[in-house]
């Protein structure tokens, strides 16, 4: 093993310090882009839900008014 023991390891000849503080950094970010990522991608699937639902509803209305649509023959005269 390159360390005589855990603390040596920990203390890395002075180093320790910049070297873990540099992987927690690296750590915190990671885990902090993850969350992100995903509250990201909740909304994006959430704005298209919205959409899709908005879309449904125009066409549900714009078949409700073609239905009340009535063709009736209008009596005109010929003179």
């Amino acid at each position: 093993m390159a360390f005589d023991s855990f603390s040596a390891f920990m203390v890395m000849e002075g180093h320790g310090p910049y070297v873990w503080s540099c992987y927690a950094a690296f750590f915190l970010l990671m885990v902090g882009l993850m969350i992100w990522s995903v509250r990201r991608r909740r909304a994006a699937i959430e704005a298209c839900r919205r959409g899709y639902e908005f879309q449904a509803g125009q066409q549900n209305q714009q078949s409700a008014s073609a239905s009340a649509a009535s063709f009736t023959r209008v009596k005109v005269s010929q003179d």
